[in-house]
């Protein structure tokens, strides 16, 4: 990351924004480690072996400049602190640049002062500055809204897999296996992640060097950072991978994410997949595995072909995203909204697409089903624009986390007025599966 000039920056009552340097690290861990540790007694040890690892100089997208922290100037204390880390995320396969907010905490006794809001102001900067297009952050909920986001995609739905009622193993189980990745592994979970980012509207784009910094760069000495392993049939031929976490939450094992290479069978793997999870959760505590809670979003080739009874459902959270040039956006995939229209029943459509927001809107214009204009509109009467969305909740629909018709029934205020508005919405921005394995 570049140095800012615009920092640092006195905020007043003696406290300076800033840029991190290395020599932060350890006060920095020490303090990520305290302010996040949530109901526990002691301070969360992950957090702290997450925070060097970002600072250790090796991440893919992340610096040991790239967090903001607020110190006391008398003292050099640290007592709130954020950072930005840079991916690419993809839409229906248009990849688009996001920053992703991260470790955002302060102090007890600085609370309610700004130091937040102050410090999302630097790191949007930062992400407009690197041509990310959308910022996006899991956390506190509500407490995002306030800065410019929306929840608009959904986050850890889970099915939990109770182990006590698998049945005996089989010889069919016996074909696959999984051995721990090495950084020589990188180029098979990229095949993997191409192939299965095909059942997902948006997902997080990994390449090579990511996967190794996930496999090999990492500290392991603290648990925390995901475990990577590959899955490959009894001959030794690597066919996809899968992450877990590197802790275990009591008697449970949290699995992120599973994919495997084009043309392998989910339905000959998957049981010794799900065996192999086992065996790992075991060797990572005395107290015996009782769950694999699958992090695998609402619909996953594993859950059709795994062996037991019928996973329970857990329903999860959302990412929270921001958006804060929407025509900038839409032109980015212009491309997909074309594609599904010339696929659909309005292929050729001629004429707008008005979106209104109450406070302003969009006019999308088409001629011949292409997109040729994204207009500033505004209206008086709600009746004459195609839909109308109260404060962000259009991201919703943008992103597939809901159709317009729930969004209605959520939202009084939220509708498609004319006739055959909502059917051209269905069309343009269709209710779809996401799956953001977002790997820092």
């Amino acid at each position: 990351m570049a140095y800012d000039p615009s920092l640092p920056l006195d905020l007043g009552d003696g406290l300076v924004l800033r840029q991190s340097r290395v020599e932060d690290t350890e006060q920095l861990a020490a303090f990520n480690a305290d302010v996040h540790r949530g109901e526990a007694a002691e301070p969360a040890a992950w957090v702290a072996g997450w925070t060097r690892d970002l600072m250790r100089g090796n991440h893919p997208t992340h610096a040991p400049d790239c967090f903001t922290v607020v110190e006391e100037r008398g003292t050099g204390r640290i007592v709130s602190a954020l950072n930005l880390i840079s991916q690419t995320w993809s839409y229906d396969g248009v990849p688009f640049g996001v920053g992703r907010v991260e470790l955002v905490g302060t102090a007890p006794d600085y609370r309610r002062r700004g130091l937040i809001r102050r410090q999302f102001e630097v790191v949007h900067r930062w992400s407009a500055e690197r041509g990310e297009l959308v910022q996006a952050i899991t956390g506190i909920p509500w407490y995002y809204r306030q800065f410019g986001y929306e929840y608009a995609l959904e986050l850890d739905h889970a099915r939990m897999l109770a182990v006590h009622t698998l049945p005996e193993p089989s010889d069919a189980d016996a074909r696959f296996r999984l051995r721990a990745a090495v950084e020589a592994d990188a180029a098979i979970c990229v095949r993997a992640d191409a192939w299965g980012r095909r059942r997902y509207l948006v997902t997080c784009q990994r390449d090579e060097a990511t996967w190794r910094y996930e496999i090999g760069g990492r500290d392991k000495a603290e648990p925390g950072p995901p475990v990577v392993w590959i899955v490959e049939t009894a001959n030794g031929q690597p066919v996809g991978y899968v992450t877990h976490a590197g802790r275990r939450d009591g008697a449970q094992l949290r699995v992120q994410a599973a994919e495997l290479v084009e043309g392998a069978s989910w339905q000959a793997a998957a049981p010794a997949i799900v065996r192999g999870l086992i065996e790992v959760g075991n060797r990572m505590a005395p107290e015996p595995l009782a769950e694999l809670a699958l992090l695998l979003e609402r619909e996953h080739p594993l859950y059709r072909w795994m062996p037991g009874e019928p996973p329970r459902r857990n329903r999860g959270y959302a990412w929270y995203l921001r958006v804060p040039d929407l025509p900038a956006f839409l032109w980015r995939i212009a491309p997909v909204l074309e594609a599904r229209l010339a696929a659909s029943d309005a292929a050729g459509y001629d004429g707008y697409v008005q979106l209104w927001f109450y406070r302003d809107g969009l006019q999308l214009t088409f001629e011949g089903g292409r997109l040729v204009a994204i207009d500033p509109w505004s209206t008086e009467h709600t009746r004459q624009a195609t839909a109308v969305f109260p404060d962000l909740t259009f991201l919703q629909l943008l992103f597939g986390y809901r159709s317009i018709t729930e969004l209605s029934e959520i939202y009084p205020d939220c509708f498609a007025r004319p006739r055959g508005a909502a059917a051209l919405l269905d069309v343009l921005f269709p209710k779809r599966i996401s799956k953001v394995y977002g790997l820092a």
